[in-house]
């Protein structure tokens, strides 16, 4: 990397998923430069979940505060200068927002991908390539010529969230996390399916925890599903109770998460759990878990042929299929196959 860098920023507001892949390249600039200053523009929630990543100043954006929210933004820059911008999103807000930040380099994404008046505030762009998102993020640390090294996360996660995890999750049983919801509910999968999952892996021997935040939907989705369980013995309701920092350590006792293409899943692959993503409306080659899709059942192309009738391959990247039922192409035996062969897999 060129010495004379002293500053970056990073401007990368959502989701929490594409925060969780962010991460790896801070820990490749950070080892190729640990005197670098990285300052990072993240939405509220994104911040929430990586408080306490080292040697990062995050500057917070409350999407929903409008105008005074970019008001904010241009006091807590106040007048400062970066030698480099990183604008690693592609939308109108992070665009507009993207002016405010004063840099000598402005490295934005490659021509094929942008959209919205991106190519209007960036002056470099990355090399196209890079299907999955994680891999596209890496060429923004590419341009800035750090060495290309492992992918690491390493979120930072508190003591009293693993202490509280363990109180959830005591002794080594082998535990499937059910985090049913995502914000987008057109890829949310049937609640009696996910039932249907989570009584499969009670008969085998496993504990099954529901995961999820505070909102109505995820509290209406967890009822359903156990109401649609036979027996409930054995499954341990946390929605609305796992914080953030509370679900990575729960992350980190269990085995495998179910859930639909969502920040949770990306949450819980970089813990080092396994994770059953399924993908209908989203491509899991583009944003499924990153270090491992065996698990992840994947019908985007029979999406995109049955709903758009385009082949996949004539989509642009990150476009989403989002039909009512289109989530009806995952099959509960398909899960239950790639559950077993996974938990197979484990015990080896």
């Amino acid at each position: 990397m060129d010495s004379s860098l002293r500053s970056v920023c990073l401007l990368r507001l959502s989701a929490l998923g594409d925060a969780t892949h962010v991460v790896p390249v801070v820990r490749r600039l950070q080892r190729a430069r640990p005197d670098l200053a990285i300052t990072w523009v993240i939405g509220k929630a994104e911040a929430a979940l990586l408080k306490g990543l080292e040697g990062v100043e995050f500057i917070v954006f409350d999407k929903k505060a409008g105008w005074s929210g970019l008001r904010d933004l241009r006091k807590a820059l106040n007048g400062r200068h970066f030698d480099a911008l990183l604008h690693m999103q592609l939308a109108l807000r992070a665009n507009v927002l993207a002016t405010q930040i004063k840099a000598t380099r402005r490295i934005g994404y490659d021509a094929a991908r942008s959209k919205e008046g991106h190519g209007l505030v960036i002056n470099e762009r990355i090399a196209p390539g890079g299907h999955h998102v994680l891999d596209a993020f890496g060429h923004f640390a590419d341009a800035l010529g750090a060495p290309p090294s492992p992918v690491e996360w390493r979120l930072p996660v508190p003591e009293d969230a693993h202490a509280w995890a363990a109180e959830q999750l005591p002794g080594d049983a082998p535990t499937l996390l059910i985090s049913p919801c995502s914000s987008h509910p057109l890829r949310n999968w049937r609640t009696e399916r996910y039932a249907a999952v989570a009584s499969h892996a009670l008969a085998r021997g496993w504990r099954v925890v529901l995961c999820g935040g505070p909102s109505a939907l995820e509290r209406k989705t967890g009822d359903a599903l156990l109401a649609a369980m036979h027996s409930q013995q054995g499954v341990i309701d946390l929605i609305g109770r796992d914080t953030f920092k509370r679900f990575l350590a729960l992350c980190a006792r269990a085995r495998v998460l179910l859930g639909p293409d969502s920040g949770p899943v990306h949450m819980a692959n970089a813990m080092g759990c396994r994770v059953i993503a399924l993908h209908a409306c989203t491509d899991a080659e583009r944003s499924g878990p990153y270090s491992d899709r065996r698990w992840s059942p994947n019908h985007y192309a029979e999406a995109s042929q049955k709903f758009l009738n385009k082949p996949a391959s004539a989509l642009p990247w990150g476009k989403r299929v989002e039909f009512e039922g289109v989530m009806d192409l995952i099959s509960v035996d398909e899960v239950l196959e790639r559950f077993d062969a996974c938990a197979a897999d484990l015990s080896c």
